[in-house]
């Protein structure tokens, strides 16, 4: 789970439409569900993650991935 705490950010699971995340959302992973996370263009994001514990840190996203 991430909880936006300030700023805005997007938030895509593979395959997935790309979904913008703004201070006081919450946004859910299902376990080894694929996704990315990051601040909005020209933004900044703080956020709080929260985990089982079996979360697996993939490579990270692409400008191309991004932009996309």
């Amino acid at each position: 789970m991430l909880h936006v705490t300030e700023g805005a950010g997007l938030v895509q699971s593979r395959g997935g439409a790309r979904e913008q995340i703004r201070a006081g959302d919450s946004v859910t992973a299902a376990p080894g569900e694929w996704h990315w996370h990051g601040a909005a263009p020209g933004a900044f994001l703080v956020h709080l993650a929260v985990s089982d514990g079996t979360t697996e840190w993939a490579e990270q996203v692409t400008d191309d991935e991004y932009q996309a």
